[in-house]
């Protein structure tokens, strides 16, 4: 007697679904992150925190941006 292989289901409804964030941040994951670092930093050191990384951020993207004019021939 010859068996007969079925494909696995998947267990999320999609192929190579990607489980629990498949529904992806929803607003209240937001809000919870949100408290979460205000709790942390304090609203008082927020404003030069988020200052820093813009200004990090704009660094990167430069040199970034430089290196791939240096590869460009």
């Amino acid at each position: 007697m010859r068996q007969v292989l079925l494909p696995r289901r998947d267990p999320y409804g999609k192929k190579g679904g990607t489980g629990m964030l498949r529904n992806g941040l929803q607003p209240w994951h937001l809000l919870i992150l949100a408290v979460v670092v205000i709790a942390v930093f304090g609203s008082k050191k927020l404003p030069d925190t988020a200052r820093a990384l813009g200004k990090s951020m704009r660094i990167l993207k430069s040199e970034a941006r430089a290196m791939k004019d240096e590869s460009t021939p």
